[in-house]
């Protein structure tokens, strides 16, 4: 059986492909010569599974999305106490260039706008005269798995336009925020920007926070679960900047958008996502990313106040109930927990490895305690792709967990007796 969440993923891209409104970032030459019709999309649940489509190898810079991941290192090696003498946490409501700072501490609001990141990006640790761009960049390659690189393009031409962040950097300066030369600290911020990447790093760098730190495919702790906790609050308060209220209402998932046109967003404990459409909005987020987190939020449950808790199995026990002449096996899997969708895909994994054949399989939901819509969308989608594979397959509802808008259509896939007496009717036992 094929799982059907990579088919998922590509039915939202081609829905969400329509919208052709916003526009480049015109302000920064590079950025406004690339292709609007670049559409990609990405995630990866916290055991570092990673699902893609659309355009998932094309390259871009990562922008603001480097944002936290500075602010993580800061805080990695500083510590809360002393970057919040520099950056406070306060959402600013503000535009992310704006030129500004707290009117009482006289320090900027948060790291996710542009004075903010500037100030963190002066926090990095590095050794005298290194480069703390080149810092940020081995930390992130480190998160993606893989070797990124700088755009040396985009950075040079992000460099003959960056006089409004110098006017920030030369404020920053003024007021005693940065102890540095503001022309260094903004190239070296201007710089963290440059670093390329595709939503398949993007959602295995978000997939780092949503497993509190640790990358999955290592099992090696990157950050510490108070730095990753940090970094998830402001991310939710302050990362769509002045859109950040909105967000919050119809997304609900920590987020941080870039204006090369990527979004990533991360559900703790669950997964990490990552989209990419160049074409922006007046905040300066993609309006296709919006969209597509969107759909995604109301399609898969994410939305981080529904606080419904995840589970890191799903799959209590298989075991094998064979006929007595032989012929043929039924297979019950007995699921436990809560089923929305982290669990529902863990679950149709595991039915990817059930080979195709006439097996019965029974998935059995008695001891499942809370059953998302998508959770029932995915485990009926899973049920019609093992009958397309040959096997005979139902899902017990013996509690009746299952809701009546949940069945439609689908009722004869639904038993509601125990099993023990549907075994007795089905097999010769």
């Amino acid at each position: 059986m094929k799982t059907p969440v990579a088919d998922y993923l590509a039915h939202v891209l081609k829905q969400c492909k329509q919208n052709d409104q916003g526009a480049l970032a015109d302000y920064i030459p590079e950025l406004a010569s690339a292709d609007p019709n670049k559409l990609a999309l990405a995630l990866s649940t916290i055991d570092g599974t990673s699902y893609a489509t659309g355009d998932k190898d094309t390259e871009f810079t990562i922008q603001s999305m480097s944002k936290p991941f500075a602010y993580a290192l800061a805080l990695k090696h500083l510590g809360l106490e002393s970057v919040l003498k520099k950056v406070g946490v306060e959402p600013s409501g503000e535009a992310f260039n704006q030129i500004s700072l707290d009117a009482k501490n006289k320090i900027p609001k948060n790291p996710m706008i542009n004075s903010g990141a500037i100030t963190t990006h002066s926090l990095i640790h590095a050794e005298a005269g290194a480069d703390r761009a080149e810092t940020l960049r081995v930390f992130l390659s480190e998160l993606a798995g893989r070797e990124l690189e700088f755009d040396e393009q985009v950075y040079r031409s992000e460099l003959e336009t960056a006089f409004r962040n110098l006017s920030i950097g030369y404020m920053l300066r003024t007021v005693g925020v940065l102890d540095e030369d503001p022309v260094a600290i903004v190239h070296g911020y201007i710089k963290q920007c440059a670093i390329k990447v595709t939503v398949k790093d993007l959602a295995q760098m978000a997939g780092v926070l949503a497993n509190g730190g640790v990358q999955a495919k290592t099992g090696k702790r990157l950050l510490s679960r108070v730095v990753v906790r940090q970094v998830l609050s402001v991310m939710m308060t302050c990362g769509m900047y002045d859109a950040a209220g909105d967000w919050l209402t119809t997304v609900g998932i920590p987020a941080k958008s870039g204006v090369a046109g990527g979004i990533i967003g991360v559900l703790p404990g669950q997964i990490g996502i990552a989209v990419f459409s160049p074409k922006l909005d007046e905040h300066g987020n993609s309006v296709r990313g919006i969209e597509i987190m969107e759909r995604l939020s109301n399609d898969m449950g994410l939305h981080l106040m529904e606080g419904t808790p995840s589970a890191q199995t799903i799959v209590q026990r298989r075991y094998v109930v064979a006929e007595t002449d032989g012929n043929n096996q039924t297979v019950v899997y007995e699921l436990r927990g809560v089923l929305q969708f982290t669990e529902s895909e863990m679950l149709l994994r595991i039915l990817e490895d059930e080979p195709e054949g006439d097996t019965r399989i029974i998935l059995d939901l008695t001891n499942i305690s809370l059953l998302h819509d998508v959770g029932a969308r995915m485990l009926f989608e899973g049920v019609n792709r093992l009958i397309e594979d040959g096997h005979t397959a139902v899902i017990l509802d013996a509690e009746g967990i299952l809701t009546e808008a949940q069945c439609k259509g689908r009722k004869t896939s639904v038993v509601t007796e125990p099993l023990d007496r549907y075994l007795e009717k089905q097999l010769k036992i």
